[in-house]
């Protein structure tokens, strides 16, 4: 369990540290968290035709509302945290890597419907909006990583042999 705590921290400091690099900002985490705008308008526009992305930012043309998508709202910190505790603990690197990806998806299929849900709540009335971005949805993003971590971990522990690196 040490061993794994100190790879689990070592995994973390090190994508974190990473991810807070200009360059890595510039030329990964800023463009891929326009494409989630871009991705959220796409599956808003055909019910509202008003809405439009540009950025990081999703905007109503009517009314004016938008919302931006900054960091700690792109699940990018999420993966991390789901990265870091898969890399820590001994399976195949193929069980991993499957793991990295399908967790980051679900992940990102949450976050879109997050992005999405705070749009119009925000529309509708900021004080539930801002106690929903705050507190809500985070605690919704980082159980879904528990609850992915667990059925990982739970797979393994089907597959004879599995949990050696």
């Amino acid at each position: 369990m040490a061993k794994f705590i100190l790879i689990f921290l070592a995994v973390l400091v090190a994508l974190f540290t990473a991810e807070m690099l200009a360059p890595v900002q510039a030329a990964v985490v800023q463009p891929f968290t326009a494409s989630l705008a871009t991705l959220s308008a796409a599956l808003i526009t055909p019910f509202d035709s008003d809405v439009t992305a540009y950025g990081r930012v999703i905007a109503h043309s009517v009314n004016g509302f938008a919302v931006s998508i900054e960091s700690g709202c792109n699940g990018v910190e999420a993966a991390i945290v789901l990265v870091a505790g898969v890399l820590a603990y001994p399976a195949p690197w193929r069980y991993r890597l499957v793991a990295i990806l399908a967790g980051f998806l679900t992940i990102q299929v949450l976050n879109i419907a997050r992005i999405i849900s705070l749009f119009y709540l925000g529309q509708w009335n900021l004080q539930i909006f801002n106690w929903t971005h705050l507190y809500l949805w985070p605690v919704f993003i980082m159980l879904d990583v528990l609850v992915v971590f667990i059925l990982y971990l739970r797979y393994l522990e089907q597959r004879p042999g599995a949990a050696s690196g």
